[in-house]
């Protein structure tokens, strides 16, 4: 099946009635992050169209406690990112897991949705599925791209799998586990025609300026791989436009005070503002954006601004990525696409003058306006009301017939 009749059939699917049933349904959910909290908040609202007498309870954070959400562990606890940090805290969070498994197995959800934490959900998951409770998980795993096995894990734990991408959904369909694409919230939050002028205006940026906007992403470990090469490119440029002005935003003052250490090693004068947050509308603002991969990809899309990406991490996780990746590309707009509508510039190739010729190139050519044009096709694509579309396929798992998997799996 197309891509643009998968879509069609998720719209179609999206018609549903304003109330399925007032009966108090139960609904567990467990979001280890901010982006999960998000989702969570979205999905929640969503399903009390449907059901208005559901209850919501297990793990989230504020945006989801704000819709009447019960979390019995602080959501933050299970923020944790980075090898390091997950081994340090590995026996709270197996704890933390165990204890939650026995609540909702001595209270039993009607059904429970696990978003994105995919090491602690799955797990969770699993649990629960063999026990007869519906499960469902929203946001795949990159089981596509990477440890593909995992997916025999995925389809022993989920009755449902919802995502984000096309191409996530072809990939479940392909090992016959129940998925339903639904769009990416960041669709259907940012406009189809985003107005570049309000960014600059807030952002005190002039209206005629040709603007770079650098993201060399927002961990020290990622700035500290590519920082230098990002500010490298700015003075390559600069030195041949003096008249580039460029925007670089930051996470926190950590970031601020170590990139600010890379401009006085290597940037010199150059005119580089930095920016606290705001990422987005630096983005918006911008002519060209430099970033490294990531979600920050998916948003210069959605924002339809031409971009170059450059990545690099060490060579020892290079050398096991390049053989584990089971994909041609790395950033979403080229996974969406099927192909290079943006270049990627790996390791090696991270060089300031290559990144600074194909920043030149979406400058000083045509080339900016035909990705823009295919931006604006994938951005129709995801916009579907992500959340109406995750509480219609709850729904209907919730509507089907009881299982009982015990002891299978």
């Amino acid at each position: 099946m197309s891509i643009e009749s998968e879509i069609q059939s998720s719209l179609t699917e999206s018609d549903v009635p304003e109330v399925i049933s007032k009966r108090p349904i139960r609904v567990g959910i467990v979001a280890g992050e901010v982006s999960g909290d998000i989702l969570g908040a979205g999905l929640i609202q969503s399903i009390r169209k449907l059901y208005p007498n559901a209850q919501f309870e297990g793990i989230g954070g504020p945006l989801m406690i704000e819709q009447g959400f019960k979390s019995h562990v602080p959501m933050e606890r299970l923020s944790v990112m980075g090898l390091v940090e997950v081994l340090g805290r590995i026996f709270e969070l197996v704890g933390i897991r165990r204890r939650i498994k026995h609540y909702f197995l001595k209270n039993r959800p009607d059904v429970f949705i696990g978003i994105d934490a995919p090491d602690f959900n799955l797990g969770l998951e699993l649990s629960l599925r063999k026990q007869g409770v519906k499960t469902g998980h929203y946001v795949s795993p990159s089981v596509w791209a990477w440890r593909q096995r995992r997916v025999f894990k995925i389809a022993r734990a989920v009755d449902l799998m919802l995502t984000l991408f096309p191409f996530e959904a072809k990939f479940y369909k392909a090992h016959q586990i129940a998925v339903r694409f639904v769009g990416h919230p960041l669709a259907d939050l940012i406009p189809v025609a985003p107005d570049k002028q309000i960014a600059r205006s807030d952002l005190g940026v002039q209206t005629n300026a040709q603007v770079v906007a650098l993201l060399p992403g927002s961990r020290s470990g990622e700035i500290s791989y590519i920082g230098e090469s990002f500010i490298q490119t700015a003075r390559w440029l600069y030195e041949r436009n003096a008249n580039i002005q460029f925007l670089l935003p930051y996470v926190n003052e950590q970031r601020r005070d170590q990139i600010k250490e890379i401009i006085s090693e290597v940037g010199g004068d150059l005119p580089i503002k930095l920016i606290n947050g705001q990422s987005r509308q630096v983005m918006a603002a911008s002519d060209v954006v430099v970033l490294a991969s990531g979600t920050a990809t998916l948003e210069a899309m959605l924002l339809k601004r031409p971009m170059v990406v450059a990545y690099r991490v060490s060579g020892f996780t290079h050398y096991i990525m390049k053989r584990l990746l089971k994909v041609p590309f790395i950033s979403l707009p080229n996974l969406l696409a099927g192909k290079e509508l943006v270049p990627e510039l790996i390791q090696d190739q991270a060089q300031p003058e290559l990144i600074g010729q194909k920043v030149f190139d979406r400058l000083n050519t045509s080339e900016g306006d035909k990705t823009k044009a295919s931006f604006t096709d994938l951005h129709k694509q995801l916009k579907l009301n992500a959340s109406e579309q995750a509480a219609d396929a709850i729904s209907k798992l919730l509507e089907q017939p009881d299982h009982n998997l015990k002891g299978k799996g």
